[in-house]
């Protein structure tokens, strides 16, 4: 039989289609693609001490985050939203101090930069370094304590979250914070709307962290909340919280 060969229009075909690949957006590929950095770590054996942090997600136990947690440099960190999102990584390179496998975990806190110190020499955090601050748990399935700081190799993935997305609704009439977590995929929420019974949808404005605020005034309404994240999905959540909400409570979604 003989070869199959290319003739021009095979060949230009077959260039336009590579060109299409070229171009198709990195979550289609399902891979981030590996990328170097450092890992530190902090907050205690128990973790104790990442509670509360940049995020604003609070206790991370009760929130489902656990000890699987990360406090990012300034690099990653992009001013609080990429709070929420996932990374897979394994130390590299340093077999003296590195263990085998990978972990997951999900960014929850800001790892702030030391200016008075230099970037190989505690520094650890200033920019333009992409570095990971461990809750000490994590760490300790990577990495020997004694090594300190350790090289990585990550990359993001998706998050994979038990239950739906959840909505905090703190604040007070006029002033709805609300804090969101628990999001699956992407895990990075970049715009939230929201929407009162009585009520057509309204954009969100991010406060801080992962707290979004609406100064409408929703009490004694039913609340409905869309989600997007940085991958551009967004998911709707209908009717979370009955008409008869209180300040304080949580309420469970969908999720993506």
């Amino acid at each position: 039989m003989a070869a199959l060969g290319f003739n021009s229009c095979n060949s230009a075909l077959f260039l336009f289609a590579l060109s299409l690949v070229a171009f198709l957006p990195t979550s289609c590929h399902g891979d981030y693609g590996w990328q170097g950095g450092h890992a530190t770590f902090y907050g205690g054996g128990d973790a104790s001490g990442t509670m509360g942090g940049a995020c604003g997600y609070g206790n991370l136990y009760s929130q489902g985050y656990g000890t699987l947690t990360a406090a990012l440099s300034t690099a990653l960190f992009n001013d609080g939203l990429s709070c929420g999102s996932c990374y897979e990584m394994k130390c590299n390179d340093d077999p003296r101090w590195c263990l085998p496998g990978s972990i997951t975990v999900t960014a929850t806190n800001f790892c702030p930069p030391n200016f008075g110190l230099s970037n190989n020499n505690g520094g650890w955090c200033n920019p333009p370094l992409q570095h990971f601050d461990l809750a000490e748990p994590a760490f300790l399935q990577i990495a020997q304590y004694r090594a300190g700081i350790v090289p990585i190799a990550f990359r993001r993935v998706p998050c994979m979250k038990k239950g739906g997305i959840r909505f905090t609704i703190n604040g007070h009439s006029y002033f709805n914070l609300v804090l969101i977590t628990n999001v699956g995929g992407a895990g990075d929420v970049h715009s939230v709307s929201i929407k009162g019974s009585r009520t057509g949808w309204q954009p969100m404005s991010r406060n801080w962290g992962q707290n979004w605020q609406s100064n409408s005034y929703l009490n004694g309404q039913a609340l409905s909340f869309q989600v997007t994240t940085s991958d551009g999905r967004t998911v709707t959540s209908y009717n979370v919280a009955s008409s008869n909400w209180q300040f304080g409570q949580t309420f469970e979604g969908s999720q993506f």
